[in-house]
């Protein structure tokens, strides 16, 4: 007995072929939703991950900042205190000077015929005031200032006769220029 199939077979495999090929195509629609949406998940979280390191380094920036202006602070207080002390060592080095120069200059009086009164000092400039016995003995006390190391110069301002006590003595008023350094 022959048996003939009268249902249409070639439209049964026709529409198992488009459901399959549906199948794979929404099957690859989904697993292509998926993976962008892995990828963006994943650049997210790489996105916060870069976010929260860039505010870490930008926290570290303020804080070294700080640090670098405090560094700033601590070396202009260190230049202030080196001028200082610099003002300090000079004031002790030169501390003795006038002393030893008002020292040298009362060496320089002769006993018993110069008497100073009043010895002034202005900047660079020395006035010293004093009594002679005479006009000669005044001239050789301002020729001895002349050759007297700080003294850069020597000028008589006034010399006058006065008399104290019944003597005639001579009064005169020095002006002198001094080196530097003095």
């Amino acid at each position: 007995m022959i048996k003939i199939n009268l249902l249409p077979y070639r439209e049964k495999a026709k529409k198992d072929t488009f459901y399959r090929q549906v199948f794979i195509v929404a099957g690859l629609f989904v697993f292509f939703i998926l993976a962008l949406v892995w990828i963006t998940i994943m650049l997210q979280s790489s996105i916060s991950d870069l976010e929260a390191k860039i505010n870490q380094a930008e926290a570290k920036k303020v804080a070294l900042d700080k640090k670098i202006g405090d560094v700033e602070k601590f070396k202009k207080l260190k230049r202030e205190l080196e001028q200082k002390l610099g003002v300090i060592a000079t004031l002790e080095e030169n501390r003795l000077t006038p002393l030893k120069t008002l020292d040298n200059l009362a060496l320089l009086v002769p006993d018993k015929d110069i008497w100073l009164v009043k010895i002034n000092q202005k900047g660079s400039g020395l006035t010293i005031d004093g009594i002679g016995r005479d006009n000669i003995v005044v001239a050789n006390f301002m020729k001895s200032i002349e050759q007297f190391d700080p003294i850069k110069s020597v000028e008589l301002k006034s010399s006058q006769k006065i008399e104290i006590s019944g003597i005639t003595l001579q009064q005169f008023t020095f002006s002198c220029l001094l080196k530097k350094g003095f």
